[in-house]
């Protein structure tokens, strides 16, 4: 088969030709080919494999190629890479690796084409197609990846035994194509995968993790998320998540299974937004079910503090996984405590004191933590969905009239500490705080409004009631 048209850019001709010259063989190979033939757009990254050395052909290539960003060298794993009009090039050598029983780490060596093709992951990464002048164009499918390409299967060209014990991250790598693409995985293939499923252990969480964000990150995230279960993987990733698992009954009283649930979630949130930290306070809202789930008589099942138990436990979680600890993890943890608070507010009787208390927590992340409200809405009763969207949206409406009335998100109080000691000539200490958290209370309460002259007005009156003798009067203010 000849496919001229999938290497017609000037970049083939050019690294065609380079090759040519050192006398070396070289194809490009992997997910270029693969979206490809899927039609699914250009990539920006091709990587080539070349019978020989990936260094010498890179910097062949790279004196070709005019405006080319700097030539980077890995001599350690024999690669080299650099870009050229927006699209990344990255060159090896062909190889043939294998491995030790207690490591992901192969021992490399040169090889041929076909050595290199039979360690590829899956026969769709394992197509090859010539940029040698003699036969450009020219397809390499031993392994018939063309036709599981066309029956939209994953499947490993060698014994999957062998595929995934060498390296356990591929049976992430086959679970995140099957729900990147809407393929199955071969069921040797998946067979192999529950059996060889605690290897995952020995890879790193980062490469785990980098696997699993692209699943978050699918259209249907669920789909790889159900994989990875059904698999028997994410006992070994998440065991918080797959202990949600299940539906108990006692007295006749039962509970939704809130792992199903919550994939539901997850997929309602992913056609709202790509924040992938949003997708991840989606998956673990409910995390912290499973350990407070109770049965009362005459009451039913209770979760009490899930929300807070479950905020607790996303610290544990970002840390474990080795998940950003900064910024994305507090937000996932402040989405999960505030996840329920809407829901109380669905109230006629509802008080003004309640909206500004929840758009001041919430402050800039109010919007998102309503978008995983409104996802968390997974009844099947079409009424039901219809009034638990549209209190939703009233609960907004209000706080929105709050927030233009009271300007309460993310509000500064209007008096600072260092002001509060030089008013009543205080040392920094426990004072400053009460009277600040007092001004703050009284804002938020509807006490007082949200200017400054009310909030000096509240704090010398406050400064009767503590005995404080002002060092400065209200007029020199």
């Amino acid at each position: 088969m000849k496919l001229e048209k999938a290497v017609n850019h000037k970049v083939f001709e050019l690294i065609g030709n380079a090759a040519a010259e050192l006398n070396q063989q070289t194809f490009v190979v992997g997910g270029y080919v693969r979206d490809f033939l899927l039609k699914r757009g250009q990539k920006k990254d091709i990587d080539f494999v070349t019978v020989g050395s990936g260094i010498e052909l890179a910097k062949k290539a790279h004196s070709k190629m005019k405006d080319a960003t700097k030539l980077t060298v890995y001599k350690r794993f024999g690669t080299a890479m650099y870009k050229w009009q927006g699209i990344e090039l990255e060159f090896v050598g062909a190889r043939k690796e294998s491995y030790s029983e207690d490591s992901r780490k192969p021992f490399v060596e040169n090889g041929t084409l076909d050595d290199d093709q039979k360690r590829r992951d899956f026969t769709i990464n394992a197509l090859a197609i010539s940029v040698n002048p003699e036969n450009f164009g020219q397809l390499i499918d031993p392994f018939d990846g063309i036709g599981d390409l066309k029956n939209k299967i994953i499947r490993t060209p060698l014994d999957p035994d062998v595929t995934y014990s060498d390296d356990p991250l591929r049976m992430m790598r086959a679970i995140r194509f099957a729900a990147q693409l809407g393929f199955e995985i071969e069921k040797n293939s998946f067979d192999s995968i529950l059996k060889n499923s605690k290897r995952i252990e020995i890879v790193s969480k980062e490469r785990v993790m980098d696997e699993f964000q692209k699943i978050m990150m699918t259209d249907k995230p669920s789909v790889g998320l159900k994989l990875l279960d059904d698999a028997g993987l994410m006992k070994f990733i998440l065991p918080e998540l797959v202990a949600l698992k299940g539906i108990e009954e006692i007295e006749g009283q039962t509970h939704k299974d809130n792992f199903y649930h919550t994939l539901e979630v997850v997929d309602n949130i992913s056609e709202n937004t790509d924040n992938v930290w949003l997708r991840w306070a989606a998956l673990l809202h409910d995390i912290g079910k499973a350990p407070t789930k109770r049965y009362v008589k005459k009451i039913g099942w209770t979760f009490h503090t899930h929300e807070f138990v479950g905020s607790k436990m996303v610290y544990t979680l970002f840390k474990r996984l080795k998940l950003p600890m900064g910024p994305p993890m507090k937000y996932v943890q402040k989405i999960v405590m505030l996840s329920s608070r809407p829901i109380a507010l669905i109230d006629e009787n509802v008080t003004d004191s309640a909206l500004r208390r929840l758009l001041y927590d919430a402050g800039d992340d109010f919007e998102d933590l309503f978008v995983l409200c409104k996802a968390d809405i997974t009844t099947k009763n079409e009424k039901k969905q219809q009034r638990f969207k549209k209190n939703f949206i009233l609960v907004e409406q209000k706080i929105r009239e709050v927030e233009e009335r009271d300007r309460i998100r993310n509000f500064q109080p209007p008096v600072s500490g260092e002001e509060i000691m030089n008013i009543f000539g205080l040392a920094p200490g426990k004072e400053i705080g009460i009277i600040k958290n007092a001004i703050k209370e009284a804002i938020l309460e509807g006490e007082i409004k949200n200017d400054r002259e009310s909030a000096l007005n509240y704090m010398f009156e406050l400064g009767k009631k503590l005995y404080l003798t002002p060092k400065l009067k209200r007029s020199d203010l």
